[in-house]
């Protein structure tokens, strides 16, 4: 029993990620700000519905969990722009790596580890499966912002070479999906979204 409401802590909490505001916009629902969770289920469709594409074997179910709970972190953490400055980006490492662990440590002591530790793995992106959740990660704002004349792009004077940069774990893990990617940064700056 004691497991059973440990766990059920740790879903009530993780409920918080609801109110973690991103700067991309939800162009259906009036431009507002688009939060975590709702980021965590819609970056799990989008590897759901393009792992076709991956150029390597990857297990959709372990992508699946990588991407429901890499946000969570934010709960405690808040969430860093992801075109924010190198110091921004290392400050929000270092709270992010301590919410994992007081998040994370809400569940069981076997469920803690192996979270954290499929966690860890896809911050470091090396295996196939935690690079191909990280690259849907960044492709999947990259469609938004296309869909909304620019969206958080615009707001912030983001430039080519910083989404190509960000959306670089596409160049060998899918060609076609790295390839469409390209041609669509193309089309923001030819429509003024991104700078050159």
């Amino acid at each position: 029993m004691a497991d059973l409401d440990q766990q059920l802590n740790f879903l009530i909490e993780i409920d918080r990620l609801k109110s973690v505001y991103r700067q991309n916009l939800v162009k259906s629902d009036n431009n507002r700000n688009e939060n975590s969770a709702e980021h965590s289920w819609h970056i799990s469709m989008v590897a759901n519905t393009l792992h076709q594409y991956a150029a390597e074997p990857v297990d959709i179910s372990r992508v699946i969990h990588m991407l429901l709970i890499h946000d969570i972190v934010e709960i405690d953490a808040g969430d860093t722009f992801a075109f924010a400055d190198a110091g921004q980006q290392e400050a929000q490492e270092n709270k992010e790596i301590a919410a994992a662990t007081r998040l994370f440590g809400l569940l069981p002591d076997q469920q803690f580890l192996a979270t954290k530790n499929l966690w860890l793995e896809f911050e470091a992106a090396k295996t196939a499966d935690a690079r191909f959740a990280k690259a849907m990660d960044r492709l999947l704002p990259l469609l938004q912002n296309m869909a909304n004349d620019g969206g958080s792009w615009v707001q912030h004077g983001v430039s080519k070479s910083q989404v190509i940069k960000r959306n670089q774990f596409l160049e060998g893990l899918s060609p076609e999906l790295w390839d469409y990617a390209l041609g669509q940064i193309q089309l923001a700056v030819e429509n003024g979204w991104l700078t050159d």
